[in-house]
């Protein structure tokens, strides 16, 4: 018997799940909690393998799925290839491996994945925008830091010390301890 198979993504562990396929019946739900740009998404990974010819997924809109176009593409194709049906409950469109789906579906499918991809591409800029302007006032520093460079630099005048150990020390990357070397105390 095919399966009912939810996909719920949110982009960060502050936003809430609840309101994704609020209401929908499921026999299995993996649930995400990455950037849809990201290529590290297990749960979307794992449902991938779950699925079989038949199951039809439900995804509350087309970008919880992928961000890019290109990605979207592969995926929604590569399901259908496989017999497995998408329904994107937002948009209200489904897309199956059955040869009479609408040429207008298709379109619309393509039209939303760009507009998803232009909305996100728009997103960064203006967050790049404004990280430049509060740049320029002095109101933005950046991430903090891991870690004190005074620290590791002590730790790298120890005897024997490398960059990869006070890395693994510390809990940061090589390119950490290098760029906190170079860093003039």
């Amino acid at each position: 018997m095919p399966n009912q198979v939810g996909y719920i993504r949110v982009s960060s562990n502050e936003q809430n799940t609840e309101r994704q396929l609020d209401g929908v019946i499921l026999d299995k739900i993996f649930t995400e909690k990455a950037s849809g740009g990201s290529r590290e998404r297990p749960q979307l990974n794992t449902m991938l393998e779950y699925l079989r010819d038949g199951d039809t997924v439900h995804v509350h809109s087309i970008d919880r799925l992928a961000r890019n176009t290109s990605d979207l593409n592969d995926i929604v194709n590569g399901l259908n290839d496989r017999g497995i049906t998408i329904f994107f409950h937002k948009e209200n469109l489904t897309f199956s491996h059955d040869v009479t789906q609408s040429a207008m579906n298709k379109l619309m499918f393509q039209m939303l994945a760009a507009f998803a991809e232009f909305e996100r591409s728009m997103i960064r800029e203006r967050q790049k925008e404004g990280i430049a302007k509060a740049k320029a006032k002095g109101l933005y520093k950046g991430r903090k830091r891991k870690v004190d460079y005074v620290e590791i630099q002590k730790a790298m005048q120890e005897d024997s010390s490398t960059f990869r150990s006070v890395a693994k020390r510390f809990g940061v990357g090589v390119a950490t301890v290098q760029r906190a070397v170079r860093k003039k105390p």
